[in-house]
């Protein structure tokens, strides 16, 4: 499959969909500001080797699905989305000032949500399959 990444000993596809507001739900992404932030959150990404699968950029919040390299974390790519964004956004167009005085754009924190091309149930199914007949007396291999 293409959509792969494959890396020296590795082959993954991570993927998640993220979710985070403006701060007070402010709907300030609109016209320029609304372009302009979906410009950067593009080069943030190109930067951070991270595949934008769809996005949104709404008039109080984003929405993006992305596929990720096994290297980065959620966090750490969030964070990094949202300090630059903000601090950029806030430079370009003084009239944030007056919203945002603490200088902070964004809302605290984010949703994330892995996504991918496998469900739960398939995944067990795959398990269950593959299980050795000698684990069989194992209900699902767990002991606490």
């Amino acid at each position: 499959m293409s959509d792969q990444r494959r890396g020296s000993h590795t082959v993954t596809r991570l993927t998640v969909h993220l979710v985070w507001v403006t701060k007070y739900r402010y709907p300030v992404l609109k016209g320029e500001i609304q372009k302009r932030c979906r410009e950067l959150i593009i080069q943030i990404c190109d930067a951070e080797d991270v595949k934008i699968l769809k996005g949104v950029v709404s008039k109080d919040h984003v929405h993006m699905h992305i596929e990720y390299p096994p290297s980065k974390s959620i966090s750490d790519l969030v964070r990094r989305i949202k300090g630059r964004t903000s601090r950029l956004l806030q430079q370009e167009y003084p009239e944030l000032e007056k919203r945002y005085w603490g200088k902070h754009f964004w809302a605290i924190g984010y949703g994330a949500w892995s996504t991918g091309n496998l469900t739960e149930e398939l995944v067990q199914e795959y398990l269950e399959h593959h299980r050795n007949p000698s684990n069989q007396d194992n209900d699902n291999f767990l002991l606490e």
